[in-house]
């Protein structure tokens, strides 16, 4: 291919001094071939321009004479990004590249943070290039005569795809491009993926499951180089507990800041970096005004600037959380810093490669464990960026909430024919099981609101009018549902705002729910006391002191990746055979040491039971080493299963490495493993025996009723109380409990129990294992380094830190004179 439009594109290359590499080639050949396809390149290799430049190539040779000139040419590419911050360097990357070579297009952003004039003026006429995000594609959905939006549209480019697919942001981008392709057959589809394991399937997602020979994946051959350095402790506990060693590491971690222009110190939860930002300005005071927080509940403004200032050169130091994992020019970077296990081998990588961020050059970024045993995830992790083990991202299917949504919007702008949409839906990868009777409960439940609700007139929101266009009618219910689009149903969040009116970012208002009028906490990196709260805004004002509470959000702690729990076993394993090469090990040694003469280091082929007691009760721990999630559901089965055999009752405690049942009186362990407890026969009905498995799909139910619709957040500024949702959810959860135990969002709720909150999967593998191993069972005299943290976790639940930390050295004490 050596088109005019191939030759000007390599012109523009050779003028910034780039080289083309053979992925960007591939592309552009596939592309003008007419493929659709997937490319898999890792961060800071090129892969926007990959996919960019195809289209330029194509305009250039269609319009070989006058493609400089300007023309009416409407929306030609929808650029779909899962973040709005990626949204902007996009922008920037696309226009200036137009600009250099004379093409008069307009790049334009269309997102919640863009302004509602620049949407108007969007309506009236659409720039060449829309990037956007999937909730937005929708709301373009949502108005009427959309269609007139798309009708010269060639491309749809989907970025950071592993970042969309297994979640319903994915779901919502299969029905949009579901959509858009019944409006333009002849649409490319592509999206771009940094790091991902299941490639094929990652494809057939996001252009459907009839692709055939029309689409392709394309691999980077760019080899990223990333150092992986572990800071070590001095001395490494014997005893290890969770959290408290990472702050201990802090005066390694200041010279690095030092010597580096840039650092971002990614932490895992917002939370922590609350608490990292507040440790390092009391270190070193002189720090202040160079180093900046940035977290997803910061007002946008706050965001934007340390965005701006980061690219600019302008900060030494961000601390920072999943907020910053994407992103297409922080080219200033030098170093990057991770505080606590990432939990995955993808999300270290992509958190590496926001430094050295050019192809070529080396990402640097150093591991910082919040415990000990963390040091074998950090060698694991280093393993595992040399061989590419990828995690995979498994899809959803059948997500019938979001669903709902996407016909509702449909109705919304100019309504819809049952029997073309339903050919449409089952082309996407996630609805292409859908039953014809699934799909009219569907139907029945959008126009009269199902058998339960059919004599409420508010549920009955799509029209049937009289040619068989499904359509909503009613303004109010148009209005709501436009304001309702999204997949994202988190808790109510307040605005914290100073009582002279600048807006800092927004809490979770269970959290404010435990705060009284004069309390302190530290939230943008700024010590705040509570002053009032009024219609879901909390006001503050600037205090001094150190006693204040920092704001914990739902959902912050992560677990182990499947991938990850793997590569584990084997670093666990190179200890057992006494191989302590890797530089974590050997700090560890002294560790394994002791737990090998208190108990044993189990091996691959082997599951550890450890039993012992305390004045607290009989103990025991089990270490399946399979991930928090894992073991929730490992760990209620199991005392659910030695409470058939005996009245009894436990208290549970878990990490990702193992599991705590106590309880006050002896535990018959030996009897149960006799009586198979490990089995995967009946295990469906056991956890749902052994959970509170209602309680559990209550709280996945309020998400679920948000995303369909059948309650409503409120307007802005005028948004429903938590309590307030939770209560309508509730009562929609025991009407269909009661008078519709088959309807599809009840049958959902429990699905996703189990398949996402307990993992059922990855439980029954967990199981299946563990019959396979060798169970050794060890009745130990005191907790071992192993069974130390799992303990020390149950007991952060009932006790303040100071109390926690107090308790932790007496038996820290306790246990090194018996070492």
């Amino acid at each position: 291919m050596d088109s005019k439009g191939h030759q000007i594109i390599k012109n523009w290359f050779s003028s910034k001094g780039w080289e083309i590499f053979p992925f960007q080639h591939k592309v552009w050949n596939a592309f003008h071939e007419g493929k659709n396809g997937l490319l898999n390149a890792p961060t800071g290799s090129g892969k926007t321009f990959a996919l960019w430049m195809p289209n330029l190539i194509k305009w250039i040779d269609e319009n070989p004479e006058n493609y400089q000139s300007k023309s009416e040419n409407g929306l030609k590419i929808l650029w779909i990004t899962p973040l709005r911050a990626l949204a902007k360097d996009i922008q920037k990357a696309l226009q200036l590249s137009v600009n250099d070579m004379g093409i008069p297009w307009e790049i334009g952003r269309r997102t919640g943070d863009v302004s509602q004039s620049i949407k108007q003026k969007q309506n009236r006429k659409m720039p060449e290039v829309l990037i956007t995000t999937p909730e937005s594609v929708h709301i373009l959905m949502a108005q009427k005569k959309y269609k007139r939006h798309f009708k010269n549209l060639d491309a749809v480019i989907v970025d950071e795809w592993h970042e969309l697919l297994g979640s319903k942001r994915g779901i919502q981008t299969e029905l949009g491009l579901s959509r858009l392709r019944s409006l333009r057959p002849d649409l490319s589809v592509w999206g771009i993926s940094a790091t991902i394991g299941n490639l094929d399937e990652a494809l057939e997602v996001l252009v459907g499951p009839e692709t055939g020979s029309d689409s392709v994946i394309i691999k980077a051959s760019i080899q990223k180089n990333i150092e992986a350095v572990s800071i070590l402790p001095d001395k490494v506990e014997n005893f290890p507990w969770y959290g408290h060693l990472g702050l201990k590491l802090l005066p390694k971690i200041l010279p690095i800041i030092d010597k580096s222009r840039s650092t971002l110190i990614f932490t895992n939860t917002r939370a922590q970096s609350e608490i990292w930002f507040q440790n390092l300005l009391e270190t070193r005071p002189d720090l202040a005004g160079t180093i900046a927080i940035h977290h997803g509940s910061l007002d946008r403004k706050v965001r934007d600037w340390v965005e701006t200032s980061l690219h600019e050169g302008m900060l030494k130091a961000v601390v920072c959380t999943s907020s910053l994992d994407l992103g297409v020019d922080f080219s200033p970077v030098e170093t990057v810093i991770q505080v606590g296990s990432p939990k995955g081998v993808a999300r270290f990588m992509q958190r590496a490669g926001r430094s050295g961020h050019q192809p070529g050059s080396t990402s640097k970024i150093y591991f910082v464990p919040t415990h000990a045993l963390e040091l074998v995830e950090a060698s694991a992790l280093r393993s595992a960026i040399n061989t590419e083990e990828m995690e995979s991202r498994e899809p959803i299917l059948k997500p019938y909430d979001v669903l709902i949504q996407y016909l509702v919007t449909l109705a919304v702008s100019d309504g819809f024919y049952p029997d073309e949409t339903f050919s449409e839906i089952k082309n996407t990868f996630a609805y292409q099981t859908l039953s014809i009777k699934e799909w009219e409960a569907i139907l029945q439940f959008i126009t009269v609101g199902g058998k339960s609700l059919s004599q409420y007139n508010e549920y009955s929101k799509v029209d049937i009018e009289d040619n068989g266009l499904y359509k909503v009618n009613d303004r109010r219910v148009s209005r709501r549902h436009r304001m309702s689009i999204g997949t994202i149903a988190s808790d109510a969040m307040l605005r914290v705002k100073y009582l002279s009116g600048k807006t800092l970012g927004a809490v979770e208002e269970w959290f404010i729910a435990q705060l009284n009028t004069g309390d302190t906490f530290w939230f943008a990196g700024r010590n705040l006391e509570l002053v009032k709260i009024n219609e879901m805004t909390v006001y503050v004002k600037r205090t001094k002191g150190k006693s204040s509470k920092v704001p914990a959000y739902l959902g912050g702690r992560m677990s182990l990746s499947s991938n990850m729990t793997h590569i584990l076993r084997k670093k666990m394993h190179q200890a057992v055979s006494g191989d302590f090469s890797d530089i974590e090990l050997r700090a560890l040694e002294p560790l394994f040491k002791i737990q090998n003469d208190w108990s044993i280091l189990p091996d691959q082929d082997q599951f550890l039971i450890e039993k012992s007691f305390s004045r607290e009760g009989c103990h025991l721990f089990f270490f399946p080493f399979e991930g928090r999630y894992v073991h929730e559901g490992m760990s209620a089965l199991i005392a659910h299963r030695i409470s058939k055999m005996t009245p009894i009752t436990f208290s549970i405690a878990m990490n990702d490495y193992g599991f705590e049942l106590l309880s006050d009186q002896d535990i018959p362990i030996e009897a149960a493993l006799e009586n198979n407890l490990f089995s995967t026969n009946d295990l469906v009905e056991d956890i749902m025996a052994s959970i509170n498995s209602a309680e559990l799909a209550k709280r996945r139910f309020r998400e679920i009723c948000q995303v369909s619709g059948l309650v409503f957040k409120g307007f802005p500024g005028q948004a429903k109380t938590k309590k307030h949702l939770q209560m309508s959810s509730s009562l929609f959860f025991d009407v269909f409990t009661e008078y519709e135990p088959d309807h599809l969002l009840l049958q959902q709720a429990f699905d996703e129990v189990m398949s996402y909150q307990l993992d059922e999967v990855r439980l029954r593998k967990a199981l299946k294992k563990i019959s396979e191993q060798e169970i050794i069972f060890k009745q130990t005299e005191r907790f071992t380094p192993y069974a130390f943290p799992i303990m020390v976790d149950r007991l952060r639940e009932k006790l303040s830190s100071e109390k926690l930390i107090d308790r932790i050295r007496k038996m820290q004490k306790q246990l090194e004179k018996h070492t």
